[in-house]
């Protein structure tokens, strides 16, 4: 079934080249709503299992979701990450891939 879900610290097309390619081994096509804000990303959800799999996954790569409570520091550590993420699509959009 598809799900959507608001994600925190998306800002690009950077972010959702990297969101895109870290997910789409295990969930396929994946689509990231750069035109609102909380940005959107929406998956296919088989079971609770992969729902909680595809959270982790966001959170791994500085991307929580908006209704994650999480602390000062751990907020700056996810903004941190999701900032390298960011970079890494950005130069892998510029590569083609």
């Amino acid at each position: 079934m598809k799900k959507s879900f608001a994600v925190a610290n998306i800002r690009c097309e950077g972010c959702a080249n990297t969101i895109k390619k870290a997910l789409a081994p295990e969930f396929g096509a994946v689509e990231v709503d750069l035109s609102q804000e909380p940005r959107i990303v929406t998956v296919d959800i088989k079971n609770d299992a992969q729902e909680e799999k595809f959270k982790k996954t966001l959170k791994s790569l500085g991307y929580p979701m908006i209704t994650d409570q999480i602390g000062l520091i751990e907020d700056k550590a996810l903004k941190a990450k999701s900032f390298i993420s960011c970079a890494v699509g950005k130069f892998t959009l510029d590569k083609g891939e």
